[in-house]
């Protein structure tokens, strides 16, 4: 009897103490979030946002998951023999005390296999997952890739 109330204890304990642990997503804030817009029939299109950690170490995101897309990846921009060329990457580290800015040209997130258009007015859910395995929900507004010129702005 004395070793089955142990066990229960113990996993209990052990439930309690992954919980205490599991809230990075409490302590990143994510500003200006935005998908950037693509023409009618285009596969896919990137999000991008800061990401600010409050906390004292750093965090991970691992994943992303969104129903706009079959396929959602985060990514990196490398050169390649001087070619500029995206490569999907495990993990997005935000480090402690610190930023990680998604931008075009650098680290961003993916959406591959766009389920209906991505125009500009409308507003894409997204859920940002940390390595902790904690959820952060937001909302993106997508934007235009015009420049002022008239010219698509280069990913």
């Amino acid at each position: 009897m004395f070793k089955h109330t142990l066990a229960l204890f113990a996993a209990a304990l052990s439930i309690i103490s992954v919980n205490a642990f599991a809230d990075n997503a409490a302590d990143i804030e994510v500003e200006q979030p935005y998908v950037r817009e693509v023409p009618p029939g285009a596969m896919a299109t990137g999000s991008f946002m800061t990401l600010t950690n409050m906390s004292d170490q750093d965090i991970q995101l691992v994943q992303a998951k969104s129903n706009a897309a079959k396929k959602v990846e985060l990514h990196t921009h490398v050169h390649d023999n001087g070619v500029m060329k995206m490569r999907q990457i495990p993990a997005i580290k935000i480090p402690a005390d610190g930023q990680a800015h998604l931008k075009p040209g650098g680290l961003h997130i993916m959406l591959i296999g766009l389920q209906d258009g991505i125009q500009a007015g409308q507003t894409i859910e997204m859920t940002l997952v940390f390595k902790d395995g904690s959820e952060k929900s937001i909302s993106m507004p997508v934007k235009s890739v015009m420049s002022h010129s008239g010219h698509m702005m280069s990913h």
